[in-house]
């Protein structure tokens, strides 16, 4: 086993873990579901009203294969694709509706949604080429594709708004990779989707990124081709996946499993060498990091792949000494110094740590033994938040740049981190974590107003 298999993933739930960190919360999963099912309950009746036909749902996508990622930037939204199909017998064009009117009865259905909402916290955008959308919030968006479905022969066309149907079967793609591997096995299948869809997000821009459905593909024909023995957590399958994309498979034509005459792949030529490229460029890290001689170098490696959403252990570095195992010859000692906006407040600063702090703090770090760094040395920074308020917003961190100071401000009640690593030569050299405590409670003013019984006394004097 890898020495990062623990911070790839753990059974238990409170660790912070690569999956766990990608995945979306509990909670977050609660929110969209309880919304899909709410949006899906008023198509249907609405649509079997106006159209006589029996209609139906399936949700389809990355939310239906449990393959769903969080936004790798805040801001970013969490997509759900929700299938609305009309059934009749025979075939798509025989029907007593057409495709473009089909999918216009749905967008007239999903502004009546919105409207009806509270807050005006629902936004139905302008309809696409293979679907309807609407926006909740600012969290997430559900698509709403259309189909012909005819019961009898198990058969499925997707309505565009071109006004053609389309061949598209969702339901037999998701039954070839639910059926491509054991039960049991299942989860560790659909935990190395996510991460290569995180990395794709955090590496190509979007547009220019390989699709859920071509990774998906991709990664469930890789783990059934490689060579599975000995391999153990989810670090030496992830890595054994990326030797095998990056040196067997031609990524030009991704054949869909279930179509065989259709490309999963959509991009451009040069598009798809970039890809190519980058799995190299992974490929090597993969191989860098399960050669690590222990898991804080290790994790570092794999951050160089996740960014923010890899954990840092948090063990504390012990030099060798008596016989321990983690040896660094630079020992970084951070000053750290938090001052609130806006306010006439005393800072609080901490070495190596800072807190309790209120939000909306300004917070400056800086490496304080910075004139001992060995030569050619680099010192980069990185934020990780976690727990719940960072997890609703969808922000786990960022890179926060190199040198020796870095600036931030606090947003979330919780003990977040600052890492510093130090390289030289391409070796870590050194490592810390500085916890940050966030608190609700606002930092006395630096000139407190003097109690009245102080001003009283002082008077009579």
């Amino acid at each position: 086993m890898g020495t990062c298999a623990s911070l790839f993933h753990s059974t238990d739930v409170d660790a912070q873990t690569l999956h766990r960190r990608v995945r979306p919360s509990d909670q977050q999963y609660e929110a969209q579901k309880a919304e899909w099912n709410s949006l899906r309950d008023f198509i249907v009746e609405g649509l079997k009203e106006d159209t006589g036909l029996a209609i139906n749902s399936w949700l389809q996508g990355s939310y239906k294969f449990g393959t769903q990622i969080r936004p790798s930037k805040k801001g970013e939204q969490f997509d759900i694709d929700l299938g609305i199909y009309a059934g009749w017998a025979g075939k798509c064009t025989e029907g007593p509706i057409g495709p473009r009117e089909l999918k216009e009865k749905v967008h007239s259905l999903l502004q009546v949604y919105a409207s009806e909402a509270d807050d005006g916290r629902c936004e139905v955008m302008e309809p696409k080429e293979r679907c309807n959308r609407i926006q909740i919030g600012d969290d997430f968006h559900i698509d709403t594709p259309c189909y012909h479905l005819d019961q009898a022969q198990d058969a499925r066309n997707l309505a565009t708004q071109s006004d053609e149907w389309e061949a598209s079967d969702p339901k037999a793609i998701y039954l070839w990779w639910r059926d491509s591997f054991p039960e049991e096995f299942r989860p560790r299948a659909r935990r190395i989707v996510q991460y290569f869809k995180m990395w794709a997000a955090l590496t190509f821009e979007d547009g220019s990124r390989p699709s859920s459905v071509m990774l998906t593909v991709l990664v469930g024909q890789a783990m059934h081709s490689i060579d599975a023995d000995g391999l153990s957590g989810d670090d030496e399958w992830f890595a054994a996946v990326v030797s095998h994309l990056s040196d067997e498979v031609e990524l030009g034509c991704v054949p869909n499993p279930v179509d065989k005459g259709e490309n999963l792949n959509r991009l451009s030529a040069d598009q798809t060498n970039a890809i190519k490229s980058a799995l190299s460029v992974l490929a090597e890290i993969s191989n860098r990091a399960l050669n690590a001689d222990n898991k804080w170098v290790a994790s570092e490696i794999w951050s160089e792949a996740f960014q923010q959403f890899f954990p840092i252990p948090d063990e504390p570095v012990i030099k060798e000494n008596a016989g321990a195992i983690v040896q660094f010859n630079f020992d970084p000692q951070v000053s750290v110094r938090a001052v609130p906006r806006g306010s006439g407040t005393a800072g609080i600063t901490g070495v190596n740590r800072i807190g309790p702090i209120p939000r909306n703090c300004e917070i400056y770090f800086e490496l304080s033994n910075s004139d001992t760094l060995p030569p050619n040395s680099k010192v980069k920074w990185t934020v990780r938040n976690q727990g719940a308020d960072a997890e609703d917003e969808n922000d786990l961190g960022h890179a926060a740049g190199f040198g020796y100071k870095a600036q931030e401000s606090s947003a979330y009640i919780g003990t977040h981190y600052m890492d510093v690593s130090v390289w030289q030569y391409g070796s870590l050299i050194g490592r810390r974590r500085v916890p940050v405590e966030i608190s609700g409670h606002k930092m006395p003013p630096r000139n407190a107003p003097k109690p009245n019984w102080v001003k009283f006394r002082s008077r009579r004097r």
